[in-house]
């Protein structure tokens, strides 16, 4: 059987599918399509922690599917922005579990993830899966990946 691992930068998907689509993505749908005649290796969906209950309770949906959610606090920063990315611990876990898994999935449109994608592709033999919405995923991405899946009316809510 196919070992996957997978890797959903959380904060990403929700503000692209959200501005292409107006709607939210199902992980429920998307769990069972990455999964499917596969064994799943690690599972991790990274999110930005504000601490509030609807926040709290989607964290543990995400959790019932079967995702171990890794958190970061919210900072906002004297100048009115935030910060919040995970792209290093992203970066980092998906190498340290790349050895156990044949096919990497990451959820993501950023382009920073390009130089991980095309690593784990060429240098460690691995197919990397990106998942992204079409008009906000950074060609780079796309073309560093083994396979690009559109986030599309497929795999969203309502």
């Amino acid at each position: 059987m196919v070992k996957v691992a997978i890797f959903v930068d959380v904060q990403n998907v929700y503000y692209t599918v959200r501005e292409a689509y107006r709607r939210n993505f199902d992980y429920n749908k998307f769990w069972s399509e990455v999964t499917a005649d596969r064994e799943v290796v690690k599972a991790f969906a990274y999110a930005i922690d504000r601490g509030d209950k609807k926040q709290r309770e989607f964290q543990n949906i995400l959790r019932a599917i079967g995702f171990e959610v890794k958190l970061k606090p919210f900072i906002q920063r004297s100048d009115g922005s935030a910060k919040g990315d995970w792209d290093v611990g992203i970066t980092l876990d998906a190498m340290e579990y790349a050895e156990l898994a044949d096919v990497i999935v990451l959820v993501s449109g950023d382009g920073d993830f390009d130089l991980l994608a095309d690593k784990l592709r060429r240098v460690h033999g691995k197919t990397v899966e990106v998942y992204g919405v079409p008009q906000l995923t950074a060609n780079s991405l796309v073309h560093a990946a083994s396979k690009f899946i559109p986030i599309d009316e497929a795999l969203l809510l309502g």
